[in-house]
């Protein structure tokens, strides 16, 4: 299908002009190349805004030198500014764990570095505000909505307050921000002042003379939080319980400095499959704009043929950041909704008949839900699956295999591939319901057989299972488990495919004893890693309260952390124990091409000693920021 210009939000001027607009509503900056695709916030905000009525108009990675022409150009807006800082969060976009540059910036025409800068909140927000003092600014996306609260900068490596302390904008919206920036938009349409706005759910302010209400949760103050490392991690399980309840309360933290006070109102709750399928079916090009004509953006190439068929993520892995953006609850497309969007990629013109993902921040999710909702109602455990899986929780895969089924038997789908990680957990668990415990067997079936191209990515993580408690994650016994039944199906199949496993090194409680006899395991195993990375402190995580404070939030107890680049090395390189110079006889990341070897026949799970989790990247679950695809974080 051929596109024109106007069938993209405007850029430019001219652009506007081509749709007869003198001005517009609202003036959204993105750090983000501008792909008029359903996993790039920019493009839903937009898109929502467009379909509520609103003229939207994008700005996409401005230049923030000189004279800021790029932030001049469409004028003042009638409303407001919003800016969309990126799908990743834009320190994790640009450096390693190690604090390096990254090799190319995949949200960015050719991959090119100098495309945005630093923490673009802030900068961004800091010119707007100077050039257009009395325009209202409206923060959205990963960067924002994860900085909602006191939270550790693992570049600055120190603790740092609520981002509207730092970055001169009037809101937060944070999480998946459809239905929050329809509401304001249309509020201050109606001519309400936007001061006063303080009652639109999953928004952020700050306050002075707010007075708490009886269901309040009062945090620790930053000032506290900067003295006492374990006020911090206090604050952390209130943080992370309220924004995994389907009722939650809202927090205020106060700041001491003027008598300031941030409130978090309560998020929305999890968004219905209607509502849902309507941010999907938007009148998306599913294309970079035509500026970009010729230019590669990496982001886009991973993701142009893939399918998004869920939102949320119950799994509450100690690293990640999906909850905390878009909750624990899972909200299914419907299957319509998914044929729908799955038929628009076979028109595409370069489309060659397979999908490279149908699945969500955890592909086997969908359809998943608590079977008695009063119960759902009033838990506070961030994750369903751990330690244990909750009985109150449907594994059933059925309403899963009916949507590949449905998408296979599609004519020009010649194959679809499963992308997003598995939870291997969700596949092994024996439920009271058999009619569950028969669709998982026939889900890991069709998985191996029909969706799988040729390497199958899992997330063990570790080998430790005092490391896993930390993370969050099961058992390594489970992985073996797994991939004895991926290894029969196979033989059974005459197929020769390989299971491709994540690790990661340094999280907090992980010791170079843990990484040894993780190298020592996984060579038994015969695989030379290459899907690994060195745990990197993200906001909002419990891995880094962790890591920053020293406590466990949920026990308080003392958590031992690598911290130093020296020891974080020491780990890593435990993984590389094939090549020459590294440490140990079985060290072993970012290794090469591995071939599996089949388990042991008497494969055991070490014991736990009793010694003294990731967040993303990389499109599509723009933080499990760094595992996740399909992720559309705004």
């Amino acid at each position: 299908m051929e596109y024109r210009l106007t069938d993209f939000l405007p850029t430019t001027k001219k652009e506007m002009e081509l749709r007869g607009w003198d001005e517009v509503d609202v003036i959204l900056f993105s750090a983000d190349a501008y792909v008029d695709h359903p996993s790039f916030g920019a493009a839903v905000i937009g898109r929502s805004l467009e379909a509520a009525g609103f003229r939207v108009a994008i700005v996409p990675q401005p230049d923030w030198h000189g004279d800021y022409r790029d932030f001049k150009k469409l004028g003042r807006p009638r409303l407001f500014f919003g800016i969309a800082p990126g799908c990743m969060d834009s320190m994790v976009n640009k450096y390693t764990a190690n604090r390096r540059l990254r090799s190319e910036d995949a949200y960015s025409p050719d991959g090119r570095h100098d495309m945005r800068p630093e923490y673009p909140t802030i900068v961004y927000s800091k010119i707007l505000r100077e050039l257009f003092p009395d325009v209202p600014i409206v923060l959205g996306g990963i960067e924002a909505s994860l900085r909602r609260l006191t939270h550790y900068d693992y570049w600055q490596d120190r603790l740092r307050p609520c981002i509207l302390c730092d970055a001169p904008a009037d809101i937060i919206i944070y999480g998946m921000g459809e239905k929050p920036i329809v509401q304001l938009a249309h509020r201050v349409a109606e001519g309400t002042p936007f001061s006063t706005i303080r009652d639109i759910p999953q928004t952020v302010w700050l306050d002075k003379g707010v007075t708490p209400q009886a269901d309040d949760i009062v945090l620790h103050s930053h000032e506290e939080c900067l003295r006492d490392k374990r006020c911090q991690a206090e604050n952390f399980r209130h943080i992370e319980e309220q924004s995994n309840m389907m009722h939650a309360k809202r927090l205020i933290q106060p700041l001491g400095k003027e008598e300031l006070n941030v409130v978090v109102n309560p998020p929305y709750p999890p968004m219905t499959t209607e509502e849902l399928d309507a941010s999907f079916d938007l009148p998306y090009t599913r294309l970079p704009h035509p500026k970009y004509k010729g230019k590669r953006i990496p982001a886009y190439d991973m993701i142009k043929f893939s399918v998004n068929i869920h939102r949320g993520c119950f799994g509450g892995c100690a690293f990640c950041t999906i909850s905390a953006h878009q909750g624990k609850f899972i909200s299914c497309r419907s299957k319509e909704s998914i044929l729908k969007e799955v038929k628009q990629i076979i028109q595409m013109p370069d489309f060659k008949g397979y999908l490279s993902d149908l699945g969500g921040p955890s592909a086997n999710m969908y359809g998943m839900h608590g079977r008695n909702r009063n119960i759902c109602e009033k838990c506070k455990r961030p994750s369903c699956i751990h330690p244990q899986i909750c009985p109150n929780l449907d594994t059933n895969h059925s309403k899963l295999l009916e949507i590949y089924r449905a998408v296979d038997a599609l004519p020009g789908i010649k194959k679809s591939f499963i992308g997003s990680g598995v939870r291997y957990d969700l596949l092994l668990y024996k439920s009271k319901d058999e009619a569950a415990n028969r669709a998982a067997q026939e889900y890991t079936r069709e998985l191996i057989t029909r969706h799988v191209s040729g390497r199958l990515k899992v997330a063990p993580e570790h080998t430790s299972d005092r490391v896993l408690m930390l993370m969050r994650k099961p058992s390594f016994q489970q992985f073996y488990d797994f991939k004895r039944i991926f290894d029969r199906i196979n033989r059974e199949e005459h197929l020769n495919q390989q299971i491709i496993p994540y690790f990661i090194s340094s999280h907090p409680g992980c010791t170079e004893a843990d990484m040894a006899q993780l190298a020592d395991l996984t060579r038994k195993l015969g695989y030379r890693l290459e899907q690994v990375q060195d745990f990197t402190p993200t906001p909002m995580t419990v891995s880094t309260e962790m890591f920053y404070t020293g406590y466990h939030p949920y026990t308080m107890e003392p958590v031992a952390t690598a911290h130093t680049q020296q020891e974080k090395l020491a780990q890593r390189q435990y993984f590389f124990w094939y090549k020459d110079g590294q440490r140990g006889a079985h060290p072993s990341v970012n290794g090469h091409s591995s071939q599996p070897a089949h388990p042991p026949k008497n494969a055991h799970t070490p014991q736990p000693d009793h010694g003294n989790h990731r967040t993303k990247p990389r499109p599509q679950e723009p933080q499990k920021e760094k595992r996740g695809r399909n992720r559309r974080n705004r």
